[in-house]
């Protein structure tokens, strides 16, 4: 019976120790769930700062879209050729005005060097009133160049270089409107 209830005070405080360690656990995995429920009220809030940003880029792209499709429809109506080049002098708009005079569409042209272009207009005569422009030592210069059309034929291209006003007032790049006589 000694034994018996030695070991059953053993057993007891085994137990004990078990339940103190159960107890340590609990409590670790209380503060971790509760650890938990804050990190998952951030996320639940960074969600909705990030949903309401995506409605406002949303709003702002559609915004945007509308722009572009005005934007189109004017370089469209204008019936003169019409080429945007960035400060680099890279194609950066290009209508289809463009593309009736010289042959070359918009994805062909697009981000390459205007003064690299291969077409009818003698564009190397063209880099002192672009480079004028984009210093804003000029408020734009019209020239009538003899070019070539897509056709073949010759013609006489008048052709206007303006620039592009940026964010600051400088210039940002320089717009080309080309028209044959």
């Amino acid at each position: 019976m000694q034994s018996t209830v030695e070991e059953l005070e053993t057993t007891n405080e085994e137990l004990q120790s078990t339940n103190e360690e159960l107890e340590t656990t609990n409590e670790e995995l209380q503060s971790t769930n509760e650890e938990l429920e804050t990190m998952n009220e951030e996320l639940q809030s960074s969600n909705e700062e990030l949903e309401t940003m995506n409605d406002e880029l949303r709003l702002r792209t559609e915004e945007l879209n509308r722009v572009n499709v005005l934007v189109d429809s004017i370089m469209m109506s204008l019936g003169v050729g019409i080429a945007v080049v960035d400060r680099e002098l890279l194609v950066q708009m290009w209508n289809n005005r463009c593309r009736e005079l010289w042959g070359l569409g918009a994805e062909d042209v697009r981000d390459q060097h205007f003064l690299n272009l291969d077409i009818g207009l003698p564009v190397q005569q063209l880099r002192d009133p672009l480079r004028a422009c984009l210093s804003g030592t000029s408020d734009g210069e019209e020239q009538r160049l003899e070019a070539r059309d897509r056709r073949g034929r010759d013609i006489v291209c008048r052709v206007r270089v303006a620039p592009l006003a940026g964010p600051n007032g400088d210039a940002a790049g320089a717009i080309l409107l080309m028209e044959s006589d």
